[in-house]
C-alpha cells in the first residue's frame, strides 16, 4: 500500500501504478491531462512537495509519503485569480496545457512572488502550448504574480460588444481542469478500445487469426473488416480509406488498421491486440512522390498513384519570362509536418436500449463525423447522435476519421459504451499530416522591380489516402504566385499518393509551403533588382480592384499595403531583418456549398446560440457572442451556447478554411437581426420557446471557370511579418501585420496571431517528421516544438479597413498567421549571412539539430 497526501486528503493506492494512471483513472482529476506520457509535454503537471514534476514519469510507489498538489486543490482564492489572469491576458485557447501552465506558475510564484520575464519563460519551460504562442500565458503568469502579492478581488465581467478584448467564454473551466474532454468522460461498464495496426508500410494481408483475443478473458468484442455493415470506405471527397484492411488486401501506411478490440481494461485490450495472429507478406513500400509515379510503379489505389492535378495559367509566362530582366529558379522542399495537438485523439461511443448510438467526440465538425460512421453502420441518420465536447487543439488534425468509427463499431457490436483514446505515439502514426512538397518555382521581374512572370512545379505527397489532397494542392497552386499584380502566370500541382502516412489539412492549408517558395524567390529577385525585401514587395502589392493572380479582383477592403506599412520600422530597424508577405482566403470557395448556420432558441431566459460549427481554440463561440451582443443590444450575460450536436445544432459546416467566424459569425448576425425586431415587440422572457434562425451562403466560381475574373472565395487576408535575428542568428523580434478586415475580438485575433507565428517559427526552424521506409521516427518530445523559451518578443499589429456588413467585416485569421513566418526567417538570414536556405527546416542556423 503506497500511502500520500493529495489535495489536502489522505490517500491510498494498493499497486505500483504511474501517478498520471492512478490521478485520471481511480481519483477522477480531470486537471491532469494525458498529453504524451513520455514526460515531454506537462499537460499532466501536479506538484510534489512544492515542486513542479510531470504525473506521467511518476509511478504510486515513487510518491509514498509525499504530499501532491492538483488544480482542484488550489485555494478558492487562488482558483478565482489563476483563472482571472489567464482570461484578462487572453492566456487560454483549447485549454489543454493550461491546468499544467498553472502548476508550473504556481510552483514558481510560491518562490518567488515577483518574479522577471526571465524567470516566468523558465519556470514554463516543462510545459508545451501549441495554441497560444506563450506570449499571453507569460502575461497571464506576471499578471496572477501582481494580483497574489495585492490581495486584488477580480473584478465582476463587463458588457461585450464587437471589438471589444472580451476574454474567452470557457476560460474559467478550463483554466481549472473543469472543462471536459472526451478523455475525462466516464459511463457505467464502460469498455476501452486498442487497435492492430499494419505491420509495415506496405504488406499484403494473407490471413488475421483473432481467435486467441477472443479467448482473453475481458475481451468482450473482436472486429475486422468483415464485421463493417455499411461502407467500408471513408473519405471526405474520394472514399478511398477503409476503416479495416480486409483479408487478401494490401496496407497503404503502417497506420492502418486490421482488427479492433474492446476490453474491460486499457490493460486487456492492449494485450488482446498482442495475442491477433497476423499472416502477411511484406512489399516494398513506394516513399516519395517521384517513386510513386515512375514507370512500372505499382499502382497503391485502383486509379493509379495520381490523386490530383491542378493547373493555373493566365497570360504568357514562358515569353515574358523570356523577355525580363531579372530571373530566379529556385527548388524547394518542405517536410511532413506533424500538428501536435495538445490533446491525443478520443472518442466515446454509447449505445441506446432503443438501437441507436451517441458517439462524444473531439473533431473539427460533428457532422462529418456522423457521415461517416452513419456509412460505416448501414444504419438511418437518426439512428446516430455526434456530440461534440471540448477540442483540445486541431489545427486541421482532427477533420478525417481517426478513432470515432473504430469506438463506434465496437459499441454496435459489443452493445456496451467503448472509449476509445490514442495513445501519443499512436496519433503520430495515424493522422493525416502537412503536405511534404517538392516545388520549382520561376520569378521574374523587368528593370524596375516590377514582377513580369512567374511559374511553378510543385509536386506534393499525400500519403497513403486522399484525405483532403486535392483541395490541399488546389490552395497551393491558387496563393503560389502571392499577393501581387502578376499578369503571366503559369502553375501545375500534382498530388501522389505514396506509402508514407497520410497528408491532409494542416493550418495554412498548402500555402506555407508554396509561399515559402515564392516569397523566398522575391527576396532573391530583390537582390538582383537591387531593391530592398520591402520596396521590392511594395512595387508589387495587390491593392483595391486590382487583379490577382488567379483572376479575382480584389475588394475595396484589400489592406495588404497598410501591413507593408506597418511593419516598414521594424524592416528599416535591423539590417538582419527578414520580410515576407501573403495571402490566405476565407471559406472553402472554388465554387463549393459553403454554408453558415445558426439557430437562436430562447430558454429559461437565456439566448441559446446553437450551431454545429466546431470551436477548437479559436475562440469561436465568445465571437458568436459578441456578434449577437451587438446585433441585439442584449447584455452578454443573458446570452449561452450549445456543444456542436447533430441532434440539436445546425450543420455549419467544417472547422477548417478560417471560415467560421465570417460564416457562422454572419449567421449569427442574420439569426440576431431576427431576435432584434422580434424584440422590439415582445420582451425576452414573453419570446420563451421561439427560435430564429439565420443562415449565410458563400457564392463563389468553380475551378477553371470561363469568368475573365472568377470570384473563387468570398474574402482574403492579407499580411506582412517581419522576423529580425541578432548578428550571432538568434531570434530578437517578429512583428506581424495583419489585415483581418474587422476584428471581432482583438485580444482573440493577438492570440492566433502570436500562436501561428510560434508554430511557424518551429516549422522555419527546428521542426522535422523523419521517415524511415514510410515508418516516422519521432516522438512527440523529439519533434523539435518551440517551448516558451525560444520565443522571442512578438508584436501583433492589427489592421483593420473592410466596412463590408459580412461579419461585421471580418475576414478570418486563423491559418494566414502561420503562412509567411517561414519566409520572413529565411529572408532575414539571407540578409545576415547571403546563404540561400531552400528546404525546410532551415539548415546552419543556431536553431538547426544535429541529424
Amino acid at each position: 500500500m503506497y500511502s500520500f497526501m493529495l489535495n489536502g486528503q489522505p490517500a491510498a493506492c494498493d499497486t505500483d501504478i504511474s501517478l498520471l494512471a492512478y490521478l485520471r483513472d481511480f481519483a477522477r482529476l480531470t486537471s491532469v491531462k494525458n498529453g504524451c506520457a513520455e514526460g515531454a509535454c506537462g499537460a499532466c503537471m501536479v506538484l510534489l512537495d512544492g515542486k513542479a514534476v510531470r504525473a506521467c514519469v511518476l509511478t504510486t510507489a515513487k510518491i509514498a509519503g509525499k504530499t501532491l498538489l492538483t488544480v482542484e486543490g488550489l485555494p478558492a482564492r487562488e482558483k478565482d485569480i489563476y483563472s482571472w489572469a489567464f482570461a484578462a491576458a487572453g492566456a487560454v485557447q483549447c485549454g489543454f496545457c493550461i491546468p499544467g501552465m498553472v502548476i508550473s506558475a504556481k510552483a514558481l510564484l510560491d518562490k518567488t512572488a515577483c518574479p522577471t520575464a526571465a524567470e516566468v519563460k523558465k519556470a514554463l519551460h516543462g510545459n508545451v502550448c501549441r495554441c497560444t504562442g506563450y506570449v499571453k500565458i507569460e502575461q497571464a503568469v506576471l499578471l496572477a504574480a501582481q494580483a497574489l502579492r495585492a490581495g486584488f478581488t477580480p473584478p465582476a465581467e463587463s458588457d461585450y460588444k464587437v471589438g471589444d478584448r472580451m476574454p474567452r467564454i470557457d476560460a474559467r473551466d478550463k483554466v481549472l481542469g473543469l472543462a471536459e474532454y472526451v478523455d475525462d468522460m466516464y459511463v457505467a461498464g464502460m469498455l476501452h478500445a486498442a487497435i492492430l495496426r499494419s505491420p509495415s508500410p506496405r504488406a499484403l494481408i494473407k490471413r488475421i487469426d483473432t481467435s486467441p483475443a477472443r479467448l482473453l478473458a475481458g475481451v468482450e468484442a473482436v472486429i475486422t473488416a468483415g464485421d463493417i455493415p455499411g461502407r467500408r470506405h471513408q473519405g471526405h471527397i474520394i472514399p478511398d480509406w477503409p476503416a479495416f484492411i480486409a483479408e487478401g488486401e494490401e496496407t497503404r501506411y503502417i497506420g492502418d488498421a486490421l482488427a479492433a478490440v474492446a476490453a474491460v481494461s486499457k490493460e486487456i485490450a492492449r494485450a488482446a491486440v498482442k495475442l491477433i495472429q497476423v499472416e502477411y507478406e511484406e512489399l516494398p513500400p513506394l516513399v516519395s512522390p517521384r517513386q510513386a509515379l515512375a514507370e512500372g510503379a505499382p499502382p497503391l489505389h485502383p486509379k493509379g498513384n495520381l490523386l490530383a492535378k491542378t493547373v493555373l495559367k493566365r497570360g504568357d509566362a514562358d515569353a515574358a519570362i523570356a523577355a525580363a530582366r531579372h530571373v530566379v529558379r529556385q527548388r524547394y522542399t518542405t517536410p511532413f509536418t506533424e500538428h501536435a495537438f495538445l490533446e491525443p485523439e478520443s472518442a466515446l461511443a454509447v449505445p441506446h436500449p432503443d438501437g441507436t448510438l451517441t458517439v462524444y467526440t473531439a473533431g473539427q465538425n460533428v457532422y462529418d463525423d456522423h457521415h461517416g460512421i452513419v456509412s460505416l453502420l448501414g444504419v438511418e441518420e437518426n439512428d446516430v447522435r455526434i456530440v461534440s465536447k471540448m477540442v483540445g487543439g486541431g489545427f486541421g488534425g482532427k477533420e478525417d476519421l481517426s478513432v470515432q468509427h473504430h469506438a463506434a463499431l465496437l459499441a454496435w457490436h459489443a452493445k456496451k459504451p467503448v472509449k476509445h483514446t490514442l495513445s501519443r505515439q499512436e496519433s503520430i502514426f495515424v493522422h493525416p499530416k502537412r503536405h511534404a512538397m517538392e516545388m520549382e518555382f520561376v520569378t521574374a521581374c523587368d528593370e524596375n522591380g516590377v514582377i513580369t512572370a512567374m511559374k511553378a512545379e510543385i509536386l506534393a505527397d499525400t500519403g497513403a489516402y486522399a484525405s483532403l489532397g486535392g483541395p490541399v494542392l488546389q490552395r497551393a497552386c491558387t496563393h503560389a504566385a502571392g499577393p501581387y499584380r502578376i499578369a503571366n502566370v503559369d502553375i501545375t500541382g500534382l498530388g501522389v499518393y505514396t506509402n508514407n502516412p497520410p497528408a491532409g489539412a494542416y493550418r495554412g492549408f498548402g500555402v506555407t509551403q508554396s509561399c515559402f517558395a515564392m516569397e523566398t524567390n522575391i527576396s532573391l529577385l530583390a537582390e538582383q533588382a537591387g531593391l530592398s525585401q520591402w520596396e521590392m514587395r511594395w512595387r508589387n502589392a495587390i491593392e483595391p480592384g486590382q487583379v490577382l493572380p488567379n483572376g479575382q479582383i480584389t475588394d475595396q477592403g484589400t489592406a495588404l499595403k497598410e501591413t507593408l506599412l506597418a511593419v516598414k520600422a521594424a524592416f528599416d530597424s535591423s539590417p538582419y531583418a527578414g520580410l515576407a508577405c501573403a495571402m490566405k482566403n476565407a471559406g472553402i470557395g472554388v465554387g463549393l456549398p459553403d454554408i453558415g448556420r445558426v439557430k437562436l432558441k430562447i430558454a429559461n431566459g437565456q439566448v441559446v446560440i446553437l450551431t454545429g460549427a466546431a470551436c477548437i481554440g479559436q475562440g469561436l463561440v465568445t465571437v458568436m457572442t459578441q456578434i449577437l451582443a451587438e446585433t441585439t443590444g442584449l447584455d452578454v450575460s443573458r446570452l449561452a451556447a450549445a456543444a456542436p450536436d447533430t441532434y440539436l445544432t445546425p450543420d455549419s459546416g467544417t472547422t477548417t478554411a478560417s471560415r467560421q467566424t465570417v460564416f457562422t459569425g454572419e449567421a449569427t448576425r442574420q439569426a440576431g437581426l431576427k431576435l432584434k425586431a422580434a424584440l422590439a415587440a415582445a420582451s425576452l422572457p414573453e419570446l420563451e420557446g421561439h427560435e430564429f434562425y439565420g443562415e449565410y451562403s458563400g457564392l463563389t466560381d468553380p475551378m477553371g471557370s470561363d469568368k475573365p475574373n472568377p470570384v473563387s472565395h468570398v474574402a482574403y487576408g492579407y499580411a506582412s511579418q517581419v522576423v529580425i535575428v541578432d548578428e550571432d542568428g538568434k531570434l530578437v523580434k517578429v512583428v506581424a501585420a495583419h489585415d483581418v478586415g474587422k476584428a471581432i475580438n482583438p485580444l482573440g485575433v493577438e492570440g492566433q496571431i502570436e500562436g501561428g507565428v510560434v508554430m511557424s517559427l518551429g516549422y522555419a526552424l527546428t521542426e522535422d517528421f523523419p521517415l524511415k521506409a514510410g515508418i516516422p521516427q519521432a516522438k512527440f518530445g523529439t519533434l523539435g516544438l518551440f517551448r516558451a523559451g525560444n520565443i522571442p518578443a512578438i508584436e501583433s499589429i492589427i489592421v483593420e479597413k473592410n466596412q463590408a456588413e459580412l461579419a461585421y467585416g471580418a475576414k478570418g485569421v486563423g491559418e494566414i498567421t502561420s503562412v509567411p513566418t517561414a519566409p520572413a526567417v529565411a529572408a532575414a538570414y539571407l540578409r545576415l549571412d547571403g546563404k540561400v536556405r531552400t528546404d525546410l527546416p532551415l539548415k546552419e542556423t543556431p536553431y538547426s539539430r544535429k541529424k
